[in-house]
């Protein structure tokens, strides 16, 4: 059953170094065809569900005028809830005005993810971003005027030059602005971006390592659990829409770029804008394997700090986890371990868990 949507807006009003998602300059001829186009592509493959999570994600969904991104939400509330949902979406902060709060609280989202990075304002120029620190703190305090609590904040670290006491320093700042989720990143350098174009490189390892973990004592510090690789939440507040990713739970991608999942089909749409709004939708279609399938189960469960449960793997393939996969080789070197019938990944290995997946899965 497909209790999940992502739905993609790739229009922003400047293209940050880093980012590879799906995304184009803010034009305003382009916005309403979009839009068309996206509520026929949800009219065309939507099947009425109840949906326990959206998220709306781009891009910058915000970068929209008031008029548009209102048109967005009554698309959007064609989707069908179930009575205790989730409903995201990502805002930039020098976008977000009190007008779009009210109609965000009006159409029933009930979280908000913000890409703040950093607070230095030498870091935010490399990235391209073009925030401050006060108007995080107005852009929060506004969110919490209008009964938004649910609020996640991006973090990247790891920024060219950037020194631990730096990190330390963002963290400090993330803290004070009181809000249950944060989703941290250690900058990667992606094909095709300002910074790859650029050739900006990536700092040593071991600093990389030092920044993590840093991280990771400080928030677990201060009442966040550390529940997936990259991401810390206060009790209660985890995202049940990226617990879906990682569950290997179904979900449709609607818009630009959108990935889905869907029964026995991964999917992804066109990137190319003139495409998708004269109606070809899907780029790409992958039938998925029962080999595949328990793979990718493996793959994203391992993320989570509780990773997989053994029982529930067996019943839902009807194999023994360790009759598949290298489970016994890789406990006795220390980087798998069983705790109350789940297997994950020890703690203090989750900086390696991409070279202990690809053992894993190549094994």
């Amino acid at each position: 059953m497909i209790e999940s949507a992502y739905i993609h807006i790739p229009f922003c009003s400047h293209i940050c170094n880093y980012c590879d998602f799906a995304k184009v300059l803010y034009q305003k001829k382009w916005i309403f065809n979009y839009l068309d186009a996206l509520k026929k592509e949800i009219q065309l493959n939507y099947q009425n569900e109840l949906l326990k999570t959206i998220y709306i994600g781009g891009g910058t969904p915000t970068a929209l005028d008031l008029e548009e991104f209102k048109y967005l939400l009554e698309i959007i509330s064609t989707l069908n809830k179930q009575k205790e949902y989730e409903y995201t979406i990502e805002c930039n902060v020098e976008s977000l005005t009190e007008e779009k709060v009210k109609s965000m609280k009006q159409y029933g989202v009930n979280r908000i993810s913000i890409g703040v990075e950093t607070f230095h304002k030498h870091h935010l120029k490399i990235m391209n971003r073009h925030h401050t620190k006060e108007q995080v703190v107005e852009a929060i305090l506004l969110l919490k005027k209008y009964g938004f609590q649910n609020i996640n904040i991006d973090f990247i670290y790891a920024l060219p030059n950037e020194t631990i006491e730096e990190v330390v320093s963002d963290l400090c700042n993330f803290l004070k602005l009181d809000i249950p989720h944060i989703s941290t990143y250690s900058l990667m350098i992606e094909p095709n971006t300002p910074f790859y174009l650029n050739h900006i490189k990536t700092i040593e390892e071991e600093l990389d390592f030092s920044m993590y973990e840093k991280i990771c004592r400080t928030l677990k510090k201060n009442g966040y659990e550390h529940y997936e690789i990259s991401n810390f939440a206060q009790p209660g507040y985890e995202s049940k829409h990226n617990l879906a990713y990682w569950n290997n739970a179904f979900y449709y991608g609607f818009g630009l770029g959108a990935s889905g999942y869907i029964p026995e089909i991964r999917y992804t749409n066109t990137r190319n804008l003139t495409k998708y709004c004269n109606g070809e939708f899907c780029f790409n279609q992958e039938k998925i394997d029962f080999k595949t399938k328990m793979e990718n189960e493996m793959i994203l469960g391992l993320r989570k700090l509780e990773g997989v449960n053994l029982i529930q793997f067996k019943q839902k393939y009807g194999k023994e986890m360790d009759s598949i996969f290298p489970i016994r080789q890789l406990q006795k070197e220390g980087k798998l371990q069983v705790h109350n019938r789940y297997l994950r990944i020890p703690e203090e290995q989750l900086y390696l868990s991409n070279e202990i997946l690809m053992q894993f899965i190549d094994t």
